[in-house]
């Protein structure tokens, strides 16, 4: 494997070893919270304008097919973390707790000299609710799982915020989005001057409901609905921070050996227009590829010299093998089976072909990507399923089941066992204990007794009273 990888890297660099005795990058994961595939200027959207993403798409690798690890929020952040699928971890849906059992990247890269960090929402500690923040006692928060730093709410937040840095509680002004870049700065400019490595983990609250964009950033939406203008003034408000932080990183002089990785955690909404997943099929909560195809984009100007758009199949689950790769990060330190693969052999490279397929597992529905093939199981109960060629049905209305027989017979007896091996990973056969130890149930954070002494004052705030009366 070793071999090959190295084979593989000589498509861009002249050896193994040249990036082995490269300085260590800095890794920047900036995630959006359900932008939907189409929702970018790159892809002609016909009302929002995104020129720093595709001033990004332009300098780096745009992918055209990058999956969510899940069609929600949750599993998918646990795929990042983990480079494991979701249900391996624990995290079945929006909301569960990443379990402590997990290896993260955050942990991998402080053992390899990294300073790390968390900004924004975090959806991994077993609550639900609109964004609160993180208790310092909360035994699942960002600082358990490898981060020193971090400025984190439960969940989805906006505007004025208020979030919990390292657990002391601060009350912030401005959008999500420009609150966690200006953070991220600050983390980043202390590295800096210690000339530490760092890893940042920017995860906004935005597009996510409730909606709720400044009038400036929603004015070139005067003509749609009340939801869509505020949705697509978030993204507005997203991509205008985008530009400032890119451009505070080349003022200091770090990015050119900056890894920014920039995705969404799932597919687009229902409800909102223009539409958000650029014709194809599904929104957010299904595994039909509006459901998890969403926007990516790679950039590194010290390795990724010219624009690169590929249709290679990627997903979150390759975050972690590709930034173990580059760091050189101990096979030890990740916990096995891994679902995703090292994209280090595509960078400046004509790739389109994926060796390994994508497997996707969410409740009662799965899938399985092997280049232009997607497997759906439409109910993994009754073991219902369905098979698409993207290439020639983007939109998923030609079941070919049927008419590919074999194909179809091979294909969904690869997913049902490798859906054992899942199996296993949930009952904690992956672990050193061979068992799981104890998890908390999801729940609502207005019930939990660790947020009743706050509740007086959270029931002032508009982004809670709702949610804190309805549970009274």
């Amino acid at each position: 494997m070793r071999l090959f990888i190295c084979i593989c890297l000589g498509l861009f660099i002249n050896s193994c070893s040249k990036i082995e005795n490269l300085e260590k990058p800095n890794i920047i994961l900036i995630m959006t919270d359900d932008q939907g595939w189409g929702q970018t200027g790159y892809y002609n959207h016909p009302a929002l304008k995104t020129p720093n993403l595709d001033e990004m798409a332009r300098n780096g690798i745009r992918f055209d097919r990058f999956y969510a690890g899940a069609p929600v929020c949750s599993p998918t952040r646990a795929s990042v973390l983990t480079g494991r699928v979701n249900d391996r971890t624990g995290v079945f849906d929006h909301g569960y707790a990443l379990r402590t059992q997990e290896k993260t990247i955050a942990q991998a890269l402080k053992k390899v000299g990294y300073s790390t960090g968390h900004f924004g929402k975090w959806h991994l500690n077993g609550l639900r609710g609109p964004g609160a923040p993180i208790l310092k006692d909360d035994t699942y928060s960002p600082g358990k799982f490898g981060f020193d730093y971090w400025l984190s709410t439960t969940n989805f937040f906006d505007i004025n915020p208020l979030m919990s840095k390292n657990g002391e509680f601060v009350d912030l002004k401005g959008t999500s989005s420009k609150v966690i870049f200006d953070e991220a700065l600050r983390f980043i400019e202390r590295n800096k001057e210690t000339k530490s490595p760092f890893f940042a983990v920017i995860w906004d609250g935005s597009p996510h409901d409730p909606w709720l964009a400044n009038d400036n950033d929603k004015k070139s939406f005067q003509n749609l609905d009340q939801k869509s203008q505020n949705h697509y003034g978030e993204l507005v408000a997203f991509d205008n921070n985008l530009g400032i932080f890119r451009k505070k990183l080349r003022e200091m002089n770090v990015s050119n050996n900056t890894i920014i990785w920039f995705c969404s955690d799932n597919g687009g909404l229902k409800n909102i227009y223009p539409e958000t997943v650029g014709g194809l099929k599904g929104f957010k909560g299904s595994i039909w590829e509006g459901g998890i195809r969403v926007p990516a984009i790679i950039e590194w100007p010290l390795m990724i010299k010219k624009k690169q758009t590929t249709a290679y199949p990627a997903s979150t689950m390759d975050i972690f093998p590709t930034i173990a790769d580059i760091a050189q990060i101990d096979k030890t330190d990740m916990i096995q089976p891994i679902d995703g693969i090292s994209l280090l052999p595509i960078i400046n490279s004509n790739f389109e072909k994926r060796e390994i397929k994508i497997p996707f597992r969410f409740k009662d529905k799965g899938a399985l990507i092997d280049n232009n093939l997607k497997l759906i199981a439409t109910s993994l109960i009754n073991e219902e399923f369905e098979l698409y060629d993207l290439e020639n049905d983007p939109k998923e209305s030609n079941n070919l089941a049927n008419t590919k027989p074999e194909l179809f017979k091979n294909m969904k007896s690869e997913y049902l066992e490798w859906s054992l091996s899942v199996d296993s990973s949930v009952l904690g056969r992956d672990y050193p204990e061979n068992t799981l130890l104890d998890q908390p149930e999801r729940h609502f954070w207005m019930i939990d007794d660790r947020y009743k002494p706050y509740l007086d004052e959270f029931i002032k705030r508009p982004e809670y009273e709702k949610r804190i009366k309805r549970m009274k």
